[in-house]
């Protein structure tokens, strides 16, 4: 076996040898250090200018946004001012406007001639009162410029032939008692009335009755139809209307009818 050689001169050697592998290692470990950090704050300087030059367009931008704000603001206060200005004038100029005269509702019309009647066409109002010659009863009716044919409320509506001829059987109500009216009248036409709430036409009778508005004596058509619902049993229309009568809506009972009234009967057919 070989026994190990220990000398001054090699373990000098040695103690040198460490002394300059040390400060060596320490320097080459530095330099890596310090390239790296270069390296990382090489890169991150575009990022800070690019940073910095987005803040600058944020503050730029926020102040084109206070400034256009400012502006609508300013310009949403003059359009008020503005509108109060044209308040107060139509405000001034309403209360120097003289109070319209308002007209009661059943006074006749100064342009109207005394009787009801302008320019020979009798004056009628929203309401009238309507003798029925036949059967001899009046009616409070409605008179409606809207509807092409009179209407009188009638039930128990029933077709018949007499002699050769189309007749009806009906019953209207009596103003006057609890108990109807039965009548029977020769039937002028049929008519089909489609309404929007139906999906199917009614076919309705149609009669011929005498009756007087006012002085205004004549026989028209009228429409036997079931109005129940309706408030008034007998509404006048156009047919009756036409060419002999004015209707003034903002009145009622405008005519008076005659104090003679048994006296008219079936000499208007």
């Amino acid at each position: 076996m070989f026994r190990s050689i220990s000398t001054p001169s090699f373990s000098a050697f040695r103690s040198l040898r460490l002394l300059i592998l040390l400060p060596l290692t320490f320097l080459l470990t530095a330099c890596a250090q310090d390239q790296y950090l270069f390296l990382d704050r090489a890169d991150l300087a575009p990022l800070q200018k690019q940073m910095a030059e987005q803040q600058l367009a944020i503050t730029a931008l926020r102040q084109q946004t206070q400034e256009q704000f400012d502006l609508l603001e300013t310009r949403q206060q003059l359009r008020q001012s503005d509108l109060n200005a044209q308040l107060q004038e139509q405000r001034a100029l309403i209360k120097k406007r003289p109070a319209p005269v308002v007209e009661p509702r059943n006074r006749l019309n100064t342009q109207a001639p005394a009787g009801g009647r302008y320019q020979g066409k009798l004056v009628v109002g929203e309401l009238e009162p309507v003798y029925l010659a036949i059967p001899g009863v009046i009616y409070e009716a409605r008179i409606d410029s809207g509807a092409e044919t009179s209407s009188l409320h009638a039930t128990n509506i029933e077709r018949f032939e007499r002699d050769g001829e189309r007749w009806v059987r009906f019953d209207i109500e009596d103003p006057n008692h609890e108990k109807p009216i039965t009548l029977e009248r020769q039937l002028s036409r049929n008519v089909r009335i489609i309404q929007a709430s139906a999906d199917e036409s009614e076919r309705r009778a149609v009669v011929e009755l005498p009756f007087m508005i006012g002085d205004h004596r004549q026989s028209a058509e009228f429409t036997l139809t079931d109005r129940d619902q309706l408030t008034y049993s007998l509404l006048i229309g156009r047919n009756v209307l036409r060419d002999v009568m004015l209707v003034d809506v903002g009145r009622e009972n405008v005519t008076t009818l005659p104090e003679n009234l048994d006296k008219v009967g079936d000499s208007d057919e």
